[in-house]
């Protein structure tokens, strides 16, 4: 800046412009790639897989399969936004998935662990006798 700019207080013409850039990048940055996306979501989905969710959580496993399926096809469609944001859905519907299957699984173990200590107490009751 000139001696006179600062002293008036006038900016540089390029100042919006830098600040324009800055913006923009800015937004860029945080803008995820739909690939590392989809990457993420597929682990998702292996991890959905690995817990049983075909088993315990069917309807949430299909959506994610069905929302990445969709995902995929936007991003061979040229839709990287699109892909993205399926590919994110996709993601919380596996994690949903993976959760659900491993909270029935635990479900599941708690109440065999339950019905272990009913027939132990009945075992003690009977030998008391």
């Amino acid at each position: 800046m000139s001696d006179h700019a600062c002293r008036t207080g006038a900016r540089p013409r390029s100042l919006p412009l830098a600040l324009a850039t800055a913006l923009l990048l800015a937004a860029c940055a945080n803008t995820p790639n739909p690939d590392t996306q989809i990457a993420v979501s597929r682990a998702a989905l292996d991890d959905a897989r690995s817990a049983d969710a075909a088993e315990f959580a069917p309807l949430q496993l299909k959506a994610a399969v069905e929302k990445m399926d969709s995902a995929e096809r936007a991003l061979r469609a040229k839709e990287p936004e699109l892909a993205r944001r399926l590919a994110e859905q996709a993601e919380v519907d596996a994690r949903l998935a993976a959760a659900m299957a491993r909270s029935a699984k635990s479900q599941r173990a708690a109440d065999a662990l339950q019905e272990d200590i009913r027939v132990l107490r009945q075992e003690i009751e009977r030998k008391a006798q």
